[in-house]
């Protein structure tokens, strides 16, 4: 089914209306929009290589680049000496993060039942070999479990209510050896424990419908007894890396340092996915902005960077701001976070804010896109991208990103033969003429919606669930 959006109408009544304008209908333009591009911004679009991104893109994705590994330090090294073809110097920030290594094998058999079981892990579940009676414990709620008497056994546990590692947690204390944890929708279920923790206790999971058929035979009578074997998990220290190239303001106000801009990406990729739009496509982007802009006379500073174990809980970024100076996040203005921006299967761009509210890098990217385009970029709410790094440091950002997201989002399908020229093209001469809008030098306007905006609410386009 197509997805619906706001009316261009009412996005742009509320965007771009006065304070306190409340719109009641939805109007329908009688006619296309008439809209005029800008020299300034056919400068920027001309100067764009959408093959350029493409091929990087490529390069990038020959390979998994998971947070920690040689095959992001490979990747480092390429996007650092792209930055330098350019003419950029590019810095490579290291930092090390606390890194899980999944299991090599997961293995669950249960005697008396006819059915073979496929199991998954949770991350962060620890290694183990052992066997018990089954017995189960509903959701896991500490009550559940002391009445099941789990001591010794494998208890049986549904998803929901909860977190997974809240009832792993459960489980330990009341002395159970194992948990098998089983889904409460349709397919397999992949979760996490958020973190390492020693109090945990080998943990796999299953289906729902297997789940229920172990449920079905255990409220029938019948005695199970589990075999649970985890090997190769591993949680200790690893090393990633943030790249960062610097523009400096060609021309500044005389006694005063100048506003900086990022434009970022993430570099790292998950296990077993070439991350070709997650996020391949992102930082490519941003590689090819630094290369259009890198001439062009600006009286603001722009700082290109592509962060490390973004996948690992926007690690890189949050390693990034915390080591900004104050001054540096005080003359920060805007961040530009892309991500996941090429993928053919994906739906219409969309801008993010942590907190759905308007910032100036909304303002930016919809007068930009309208000039583009003839309509703003619709936006909303939403997290999971390294903007929230800069906006809980009180920064304006957003991310820019499809939805709803591909159907291979982190799969082995997420590669080069999947990314859509025409939707790097558009991103890229979006975020590159905001950008330069903002940047180039020329007296400034104040932006009236800087600080704080109204909000414009579209769950059905912006639930986060439809994007990641």
């Amino acid at each position: 089914m197509k997805k619906q959006f706001l009316s261009v109408s009412l996005v742009a009544a509320l965007t771009f209306g006065a304070a306190g304008t409340t719109t009641t209908a939805l109007a329908t333009p009688s006619s296309s929009p008439v809209h005029h591009v800008p020299s300034t911004d056919k400068q920027i679009v001309k100067r764009i290589d959408v093959d350029k991104i493409y091929k990087n893109i490529e390069y990038l994705s020959q390979t998994p680049r998971v947070a920690g590994t040689d095959s992001e330090y490979k990747a480092v090294q390429f996007i650092k000496k792209q930055f330098e073809s350019y003419g950029y110097k590019a810095d490579i920030d290291e930092f090390s993060f606390l890194s899980y290594t999944d299991p090599n094998l997961v293995e669950l058999s249960v005697a008396g039942f006819d059915e073979e079981i496929q199991a998954n892990h949770l991350t962060y579940s620890v290694n183990g070999d052992l066997s018990g009676e089954v017995v189960y414990a509903g959701l896991g709620t500490k009550e559940e479990l002391e009445k099941a008497g789990v001591t010794g056994k494998i208890a049986l546990i549904q998803r929901g209510s909860f977190t997974f590692a809240e009832k792993v947690l459960n489980a330990a204390e009341k002395g159970a050896a194992g948990i098998i944890l089983f889904n409460n929708a349709d397919g397999e279920l992949n979760g996490t424990l958020g973190g390492a923790n020693d109090q945990y206790i080998p943990s796999v999971t299953i289906t729902k419908k297997d789940g229920e058929a172990l449920l079905e035979k255990l409220n029938a009578g019948v005695k199970l007894a589990a075999s649970l074997k985890i090997e190769g998990a591993y949680t200790g220290e690893k090393t990633s890396y943030n790249v960062v190239a610097t523009k400096k303001a060609t021309k500044t106000i005389k006694a005063k340092k100048s506003d900086i801009i990022y434009i970022t990406g993430h570099h790292d990729s998950v296990a077993g996915a070439p991350g070709a739009n997650d996020d391949a496509s992102g930082t490519s982007v941003t590689l090819e902005l630094a290369r259009a802009l890198k001439n062009l006379p600006t009286d603001t500073e722009l700082r290109f960077v592509t962060f490390g174990a973004e996948e690992n809980g926007l690690l890189g970024s949050q390693n990034y701001v915390e080591n900004l100076s104050d001054d540096e996040i005080k003359r920060t203005i805007a961040n530009f976070n892309l991500d996941m921006v090429g993928s053919k299967d994906a739906g219409d761009l969309v801008i993010l804010t942590n907190d759905g509210e308007l910032n100036l890098v909304t303002e930016l990217a919809q007068a930009s896109s309208t000039r583009l385009n003839g309509e703003p970029t619709p936006y909303g709410q939403g997290g999971r991208s390294d903007h929230v790094s800069f906006a809980e440091a009180g920064i304006p950002a957003a991310l820019f990103i499809h939805s709803p997201s591909e159907p291979w989002y982190h799969t082995p399908d997420d590669s080069i033969d999947n990314i859509s020229k025409e939707k790097l093209q558009d991103v890229a001469g979006i975020v590159g003429t905001a950008v330069y809008d903002q940047a180039k030098i020329e007296a400034k306007e104040p932006n009236p919606n800087h600080k704080k905006g109204e909000k414009v609410k579209a769950p059905h386009l912006f639930d986060e669930k439809e994007i990641r």
